[in-house]
């Protein structure tokens, strides 16, 4: 039954990471400011783990680029790359961090997940998909300074979700099924 559910709410998850980004691509840059496809991914991993969170993090730039055409394909193998990363982390984050505090477990694992995303994707994006045209500089605009509006959506709205779901006995406490 566990699987079915993890099914079921990882399919919602990817479907909304297709559906949501639609809405803010209609101001110019907007995904790049308020990144809304990375919530319904790391929700997706806190909520069913990191495979997946994983497969939630590939599927839906991959999906939403072939129905949506967006990303735009010389994103695309980046943005992969680092939602995949948001979702497996932010899966294995949560099973690992153990405190008395189902909120600090959240914040703790969604934050890990955030940062090392980030770093991820600025390596990769510095050794394979822009290799010698990629500097620091740009690693630390897009993904910190230009991204603060999606950084604080996240924060904000992430652990509501899933306290909410959790109060609702939709979803397990966080970390308490272990993949």
């Amino acid at each position: 039954m566990k699987q079915t559910k993890n099914l079921v709410t990882s399919g919602m998850c990817v479907a909304l990471a297709i559906v949501l980004p639609m809405a803010f691509h209609m101001i110019p840059d907007a995904g790049k400011v308020f990144l809304p496809m990375h919530i319904p991914v790391l929700l997706c991993g806190l909520l069913c783990g990191p495979v997946y969170g994983l497969g939630c993090g590939i599927l839906a730039p991959l999906l939403s680029h072939l129905f949506m055409g967006m990303p735009p394909t010389a994103m695309l193998p980046s943005m992969l790359c680092e939602l995949a990363a948001y979702g497996m982390l932010s899966g294995i984050l949560i099973r690992v961090i153990r405190t008395k505090w189902n909120l600090l477990n959240l914040y703790t694992a969604l934050i890990g997940a955030m940062i090392c995303g980030r770093i991820i994707n600025g390596v990769l994006n510095a050794l394979i998909f822009n290799a010698g045209k990629y500097s620091m500089e740009m690693w630390l605009t897009a993904s910190f300074l230009q991204a603060i509006p999606g950084i604080v959506i996240q924060l904000a709205l992430i652990p509501l979700l899933v306290l909410a779901l959790q109060k609702a006995r939709l979803a397990d406490r966080a970390g308490a099924a272990r993949v």
